[in-house]
């Protein structure tokens, strides 16, 4: 058994490290709130963009009617033969089982389409190295093409699953241009026929208490504001609890406003008739990349708020898990000390009575 010296020494230690989870977890309470103005102001542009494509469908055919070709390629739906993959995770750990449920899940799709061609873009440095564990890296040569221009031109595939781009520290500095940038390379991919479907695999955060892992299908586009959700795994009401509990105790609410949904769904569905300008293709290639754009921002921004939210809940169960070690380690300490005074006083009285 140890002495009551090892034993204070530990307790000294598990008080530092529950001062530090306890610090942890107040700076990701504080850091969610943020999280959660970003998510919230970005929903009304997302809303809106797709009541305007929802609006503009109902008065535009996609179809030309004298060609009989889609108004845009996005529209197209082809066998699934090649498939992208979003991955978006986190740059940091401490986040409990975060990280690694997203790789799980992600995981899980890519072995139930083990028949086709599957492209892997990592959004956040734990994906990235668990993919890079398990798959090879896409390689890129430089060639110029007929015009003289010079072209990161793919090489030969070395296998079926391939990781064909990163993005570490996206979402630690999350700028609207590099989302943008990533939403036009998915859409040339899939334009020139490289790809025949994207999926992005995210943390679809509605609440504290509300969020879910979620596979969505976010090309081709079948319908404009439904999301094709292929796959989703809900927290458990243990899960739910005990996260409500973290965000009480930082002052978080459970529950945020928002009040944009109804507005946006009011817009466009007057029973009038628009003249457009524009030819369809016109407005459709305006519109689809932002749509997509947003699509992409809202999967990132609500996987930061989610992140956050998770990091906050394991930082809170550290320091819980800290007091209670505190408590069992004070008690044994206490009994030690009792048993070596007891100890002491009958050698005294022991070495009292000889003499």
């Amino acid at each position: 058994m140890a002495n009551v010296l090892d034993l204070r020494r530990r307790i000294r230690s598990v008080k530092n490290t529950r001062q530090i989870t306890k610090a942890m977890k107040m700076v990701s309470a504080a850091k969610l709130r943020r999280a959660q103005e970003r998510a919230l102001a970005a929903r009304p542009y997302a809303r809106m963009i797709t009541s305007v494509l929802q609006s503009l469908k109902r008065r535009v055919d996609i179809f030309d009617e004298k060609t009989g070709n889609l108004a845009h390629p996005l529209f197209l739906t082809r066998p699934e033969k090649r498939i992208l993959l979003i991955v978006v995770s986190g740059d940091k750990g401490f986040a409990g089982a975060f990280n690694s449920n997203i790789a799980k899940i992600a995981f899980q799709f890519i072995a139930g389409n083990g028949d086709k061609q599957i492209d892997i873009e990592a959004v956040g440095k734990k994906s990235r190295d668990a993919f890079r564990r398990r798959y090879a890296e896409a390689v890129y040569t430089e060639k110029a093409d007929e015009h003289g221009t010079v072209r990161n031109i793919r090489d030969p595939r070395k296998s079926e699953v391939e990781l064909t781009g990163d993005h570490p520290g996206m979402l630690l500095n999350l700028q609207a241009r590099r989302v943008e940038e990533l939403a036009e390379s998915i859409i040339s991919r899939y334009v020139h026929e490289e790809i025949d479907a994207a999926y992005i695999v995210y943390n679809e955060f509605k609440s504290v208490i509300s969020q879910r892992l979620v596979v969505e299908k976010i090309l081709p586009l079948i319908e404009v504001g439904k999301q094709q959700i292929t796959g989703a795994v809900e927290p458990t009401e243990a899960e739910k609890e005990r996260t409500a509990e973290a965000a009480l105790s930082a002052g978080i609410q459970l529950e945020a406003a928002d009040s944009t949904e109804e507005e946006a769904k009011k817009f466009g569905t007057a029973q009038v008739d628009y003249l457009y300008e524009q030819k369809p293709e016109e407005l459709y290639a305006g519109l689809l990349p932002k749509y997509i754009f947003s699509m992409l921002y809202h999967a990132m921004t609500e996987s930061v708020a989610a992140e956050h939210a998770a990091r906050m809940t394991a930082m809170d169960s550290a320091s819980n898990n800290a007091s209670d070690m505190i408590d069992s380690l004070t008690l044994v300490m206490n009994r030690v000390r009792q048993a070596k005074i007891t100890t002491e006083i009958i050698e005294i009285v022991s070495g009292a009575a000889a003499l």
